[in-house]
């Protein structure tokens, strides 16, 4: 895993322009009573800051930018939602954009590992929610709130189920877009309640503050995402044959993005794979070979299961 001290140095000076247009943007604090284009523009400063962030991690139509894709365009739909919402006679509009942005998260983060128990109770409490918000909304937004609720549960639970916290699988890019996926709907919570129940205190800081700092969360999680944007090698293995007819249907190339590539390794009886990638991302490609180690079946003080290597 990236230590902090070479995530800082690599990804800190790209993110300095999204700091100093959130600072300009709570230093003027323009009140979001009083809507104005000047007014959406600093307010849209942050997230265009975070979509040149993504792009500055390299962007083409290949499949390893498949996940960077989909952030950047959730992120610009996100920062489209941002600017309909500054006028209130574009909120539907503005939910709107913002639930293409949370299908576009949903999809980045994918469908697997599935994790129904985390997905049933996210499930329970947008139920919980969306019934009882419905007894204060009246016209459309009875059928708009409940659609955006399920879209941004569905983006909630896709994040959190990627972490893998209990299988030792998780890097800390999955736990940003995690935390981001989680203040994000703090956020929208926040929006809910001002808008809906009651006046929140200092509710615009409140609810920027989160907002800005989700976004940044989810497009962290781009940094090493073409690291781990390479295709299983085990997705496809069947468990019914035997060791060495599995090992032959295990892909032999892998790529990081960066120059520190350490083991990657898969179990061939359970599928589970562990990724440990120490990786700077400087931009360098660096190929990596696969590299099988069969086990002798006969030796009992060896684990029976077969393991690939991933090294340089």
């Amino acid at each position: 895993m990236t230590s902090p001290k070479a995530v800082l140095k690599s990804v800190g000076p790209k993110l300095v322009p999204f700091f100093k247009t959130a600072t300009v943007y709570f230093v003027l604090f323009i009140p979001d009573k009083n809507p104005s284009v000047l007014g959406m523009v600093f307010k849209c400063l942050p997230l265009i800051s975070l979509i040149v962030f993504v792009l500055l991690h390299g962007m083409n139509l290949s499949d390893e930018y498949a996940y960077s894709r989909r952030i950047l365009f959730g992120l610009i739909f996100a920062c489209i939602g941002d600017a309909l919402l500054v006028w209130p006679s574009y909120f539907l509009h503005g939910m709107a954009a913002f639930g293409v942005a949370q299908a576009l998260y949903a999809s980045a983060f994918g469908m697997r590992p599935f994790n129904p128990h985390v997905g049933s109770v996210i499930a329970v409490m947008a139920a919980i929610a969306s019934f009882y918000l419905h007894l204060m909304l009246d016209g459309i937004l009875m059928f708009a709130v409940p659609c955006y609720t399920m879209l941004i549960s569905f983006m909630i639970w896709r994040a959190i189920a990627r972490v893998q916290f209990f299988d030792d699988l998780w890097t800390w890019t999955k736990l940003c877009s995690c935390g981001g996926a989680v203040l994000f709907c703090i956020s929208d919570i926040l929006i809910a309640i001002n808008d809906f129940v009651v006046p929140i205190p200092y509710q615009q800081a409140l609810i920027m503050t989160t907002y800005y700092a989700a976004q940044l969360g989810i497009a962290l999680s781009v940094v090493d995402s073409k690291a781990t944007a390479v295709k299983s090698p085990t997705s496809s293995l069947d468990t019914s044959r035997s060791p060495k007819e599995s090992s032959s249907l295990l892909h032999d190339k892998a790529f990081t993005n960066g120059t520190n590539g350490t083991a990657k390794v898969f179990s061939a009886d359970t599928k589970k794979e562990a990724f440990h990638f120490s990786v700077e991302s400087n931009g360098i490609h660096c190929p990596m070979r696969a590299l099988v180690a069969h086990h002798d079946s006969q030796n009992k003080s060896s684990s029976p299961r077969n393991k690939l290597c991933l090294a340089e």
